[in-house]
């Protein structure tokens, strides 16, 4: 098999690595905008399209959604049409998903294109890391994959660039409308829509750029390509690598019937010495959600406008927060083939734990002195129509500095959050039922108003939060996904861990606006930091590390087997 004539000099390798890892890199960005994007888009959205308190969730867990139910359809199709194709097929829905977002004008056009968007997700999060892991080597491997994280939190910086641009542009122009309600209308219908429009471009680059790629020399040598294997370990690697990864393949192979290697990805998830690293991934990945990473940043400007911002500044501490994420991102990245796995997770996952905590105290300190008004706001009820000056409910509940009344209702189609402030120019609540419905007040409440200081605070507690979730969870994650998973599972594996994952974020961000209307903010993060701390243990307990070690010793270190036993095996 071998001839030292086809190797692939090193600066074609060089090059070659580079390509692939800017490709990768492009996935990483796309998912990060899937995430990121509606951050902003949600202060406009519900200005020119009637959603509901519970829609409004749905548009933001639909691209969570979307991943849920590609990712394990995504592990299967790449065992059979390769890692490749299902790269190309996810760029392809990218670009399809922004067209439909752009063009819809109602609640069902924009879920299905957020649906879309999100499936597009799920088959880059699968296909990305899975190439990754199958063509890096052992020494590149964590650093490689750690990239494409990079790339993710590049993206999710970009998405609040992009809204904190047409923010920006469009508190300009609702400005100089007067109030001019058509005028308004249309600024608020630029700023959301151009949001999406504007990141359609990378998507475009990344579904041209796979088709230049080199299929996974694992998955080829799977089909018994053996060849063809080779050949894609030479663009990326040395000679000698690209030889003694092909005889530890062949040394595992050769260690399992033909029965069991041709075997379903489902027969081969029942074996024994799979099911512990198979059932340790599903664990992290559902887990690395339940630190409510997806869900914080798709609410953050909402979040911190709840905390007291105003517009401009919740946009502009988005992209901060975001772009503190790089920062740590690229420390991460550099640690952790030094560091190792175990290291970054155990410090990131505690970190989160106590930044998840100080937000929760930042929220109670003003959500614990709610006054509940509901009676008061039910008595005003005449017609199935409310209106009600903010004076009269503050003077019956014997309050007076600046509040915020949120009232909560139903009239038919879902619960909807109304709020006026007691600073506002003209402070009145003016809630009506559509013609035929009954108007159901379901909660009201009399909040402080926390000022841009407090918003800050929680800002810096954010910030600290997603720092800590970057240097841990956030490069390890991936890297936990394609290494624990042995080869002839990997790819069905990695789809049925992703869909715990992506299923435990469909629904913590499907419930997080209803929770917290009803609850508080103080309580979710409560919630969120309680599973972080099972995080910790499982990272600081159970989680193997697998620093320096090829896929195959990974596969092996589960039977207690050594990389020396192998290669005895070998000779």
């Amino acid at each position: 098999m071998s001839d030292p004539s086809l190797a692939v000099p090193a600066s074609g390798r060089n090059l070659y690595t580079r390509y692939m890892l800017a490709i990768a890199g492009l996935g990483g960005l796309l998912y990060g905008i899937d995430i990121g994007i509606i951050s902003a888009a949600l202060l406009y959205l519900n200005k020119t399209i009637n959603l509901s308190v519970q829609q409004t969730s749905l548009i933001v867990a639909a691209v969570l959604g979307g991943s849920m139910l590609s990712s394990p359809i995504t592990g299967f199709l790449a065992d059979w049409i390769g890692r490749k194709r299902m790269m190309i097929a996810g760029g392809l829905l990218f670009v399809a998903s922004v067209g439909i977002i752009v063009l819809s004008h109602n609640f069902v056009g924009l879920f299905l294109g957020r649906v879309l968007q999100g499936i597009s997700g799920g088959v880059i999060a699968v296909a990305v890391p899975l190439f990754l892991a199958e063509t890096l080597s052992a020494d590149t491997r964590g650093r490689g994959t750690g990239f494409f994280q990079f790339m993710l939190t590049v993206g999710i910086v970009l998405a609040a660039l992009a809204g904190f641009f047409y923010t920006h542009q469009a508190e300009a122009a609702i400005a100089a409308a007067q109030g001019d309600p058509a005028r308004i209308l249309v600024a608020e219908n630029h700023a959301w829509r151009g949001m999406f429009l504007a990141v359609i471009y990378p998507g475009l680059l990344f579904f041209i750029g796979c088709f230049f790629l080199s299929e996974t020399p694992r998955w080829l040598f799977r089909k018994r390509r053996h060849e063809a294997a080779l050949a894609s370990l030479r663009r990326s690697v040395s000679e000698n690598e690209a030889q003694l990864q092909i005889r530890e393949m062949q040394a595992i192979a050769s260690s399992v019937s033909p029965a069991k290697a041709e075997g379903s990805a489902h027969g081969s998830l029942l074996q024994r010495r799979y099911v512990i690293p198979f059932l340790l991934a599903c664990a992290i990945l559902g887990l690395n959600q339940t630190t409510g990473i997806s869900t914080l940043l798709g609410f953050l400007v909402i979040i911190l406008r709840q905390a007291g911002m105003s517009a401009s500044h919740a946009t502009a501490g988005d992209v901060v927060v975001k772009l503190i994420n790089i920062v740590m991102t690229v420390t991460a990245v550099s640690l952790i083939d030094r560091k190792g796995r175990r290291f970054l997770l155990k410090l990131g996952t505690g970190a989160i734990v106590l930044s998840l905590i100080a937000v929760a105290v930042s929220f109670y300190s003003f959500e614990s002195k709610r006054i509940d008004v509901t009676s008061q706001v039910q008595r005003s009820i005449v017609h199935d129509s409310v209106t009600l000056p903010m004076a009269t409910i503050t003077s019956e509940a014997h309050v007076s500095e600046a509040k915020a009344l949120t009232v909560i209702f139903n009239a038919g189609d879902g619960d909807h959050s109304e709020t006026v402030l007691s600073s506002d120019p003209n402070p009145i609540i003016h809630i009506s039922a559509p013609p035929g419905h009954v108007l159901t007040v379901r909660r009201a409440a009399l909040n402080p108003v926390p000022g841009e200081k407090a918003g800050w605070i929680v800002a810096a507690c954010l910030a600290i939060f997603i720092a800590s979730y970057a240097v841990g969870p956030g490069v390890v994650v991936w890297l936990v996904l394609s290494e624990l998973m042995p080869t002839r599972i990997r790819s069905a594996g990695m789809g049925i861990a992703l869909l715990i994952n992506q299923g435990a974020s469909t629904f913590i961000a499907s419930v997080f606006l209803p929770m917290v209307s009803w609850f508080g903010y103080y309580a979710m993060f409560l919630f969120l930091a309680a599973c972080t701390s099972i995080y910790f243990l499982i990272g600081a307990f159970i989680l193997p590390e697998t620093k320096g070690k090829s896929l195959e010793e990974i596969e092996l270190l589960f039977e207690g087997v050594e990389r020396s036993n192998l290669q005895k095996k070998e000779a």
